[in-house]
C-alpha cells in the first residue's frame, strides 16, 4: 500500500467566490477570504448565518456549489486527517454503545489503513489526549453515561488525537460548565501556539472580542473579517444582526472591546 503523504507544515486556507448550500437552497454566497497558518479565529453571526454550513463544507460534508476552497494549496480532502471538526453536541448520538476510548481512537482512523487496527502509538496518543482534557479516568465509560460537559471533552480529545493542522469547533461553549469552557480555551491556546489553525463558531461576542485575534463576521456572506476592533463596529454589527440586536448588545460590546479614543 502506498504511504499517504501528510503535510508537516501549518495549514493556510483560501476561499475564492465559494457558494454552499443544501436541498437546493444556497446558504453561503460568494465567500472570499484567506486564513493564514496558525491563526485563531472566531466565526460570529446570527442563527442561520451559515457558520455550521461553512465548517461542513471545509471538511467535505457539503459540496461546493461554486468557487474554490484550498487547504495547503490543494482542494479540500486532498490530505486526510488535516482538518478536525467538532460539531455541536446536539449532533452527537450520545446513546451509541461505545466507550470513551473508542471514540477518541476514531481520531486516528484517517492516519491508518482501511484494515489496520490501532497500534501502540495510537493508543498512547489517545490516552494522552484524554489526560490533556482531564478525563483519563473515563476511558472505559460509555458515552451514554456522560454529562454534557464530559461529552464535550471527549470529542475535543478525539480532535486532539487526530493531530490536525486546522481545528474547527462549532459552538463548543454552549451548555458546558465554566471548568470545561476554561479547559477548552487553554487547549485551543496551546494548540495554536504549536502552529495549528483554530476556527471556532460562537454566539458570545464578548468572548470573540477578548479571546481571539481575528473575527469573521458572517451572515450568508462575509460582513467583515479582521481584528475585533475592525470587525465589531456599529455598521458591521447592524449588517449582521439587524438594528434590534445591535441596540441590545452591540453598543456594550463596542464600549468594551473598542473604547473611544481619549482626546487631549
Amino acid at each position: 500500500m502506498k504511504e499517504k503523504f501528510i503535510p508537516t507544515e501549518p495549514a493556510h486556507l483560501t476561499l475564492e467566490h465559494v457558494q454552499v448550500g443544501y436541498n437546493g437552497k444556497t446558504i453561503l454566497h460568494d465567500l472570499t477570504f484567506t486564513v493564514h497558518e496558525g491563526s485563531m479565529i472566531a466565526i460570529v453571526g446570527p442563527n442561520g448565518a451559515g457558520k455550521s454550513t461553512l465548517f461542513k463544507a471545509l471538511v467535505g460534508l457539503l459540496p461546493l456549489q461554486a468557487g474554490t476552497a484550498l487547504i495547503h494549496c490543494q482542494p479540500i480532502g486532498a490530505f486526510q486527517g488535516c482538518v478536525a471538526y467538532v460539531p455541536q453536541r446536539a449532533e452527537f448520538d450520545a446513546g451509541f454503545p461505545v466507550s470513551v476510548l473508542d471514540v477518541v481512537l476514531m481520531g486516528r482512523y484517517s492516519r491508518m489503513g482501511w484494515l489496520d487496527f490501532p497500534g501502540k502509538s495510537d493508543l498512547e496518543l489517545a490516552h494522552s489526549s484524554l489526560q490533556e482534557m482531564g478525563i483519563a479516568d473515563l476511558a472505559q465509560r460509555s458515552l451514554r453515561d456522560l454529562s454534557g460537559g464530559q461529552l464535550q471533552r471527549v470529542f475535543l480529545a478525539r480532535a486532539l488525537a487526530q493531530q490536525p493542522h486546522i481545528l474547527l469547533l462549532d459552538e463548543p461553549f454552549n451548555g458546558v460548565d465554566m471548568s470545561t469552557q476554561e479547559t477548552t480555551l487553554q487547549l485551543l491556546e496551546k494548540m495554536n501556539a504549536q502552529g495549528i489553525t483554530i476556527m471556532v463558531s460562537t454566539h458570545d461576542l464578548n468572548m470573540a472580542a477578548s479571546k481571539f485575534e481575528q473575527v469573521l463576521l458572517l451572515n450568508g456572506r462575509v460582513i467583515a473579517f479582521g481584528s475585533p476592533q475592525d470587525v465589531f463596529t456599529p455598521h458591521h454589527l447592524r449588517q449582521a444582526f439587524g438594528e434590534q440586536m445591535f441596540l441590545m448588545n452591540g453598543a456594550a460590546l463596542i464600549d468594551e472591546c473598542c473604547p473611544p479614543a481619549v482626546e487631549g
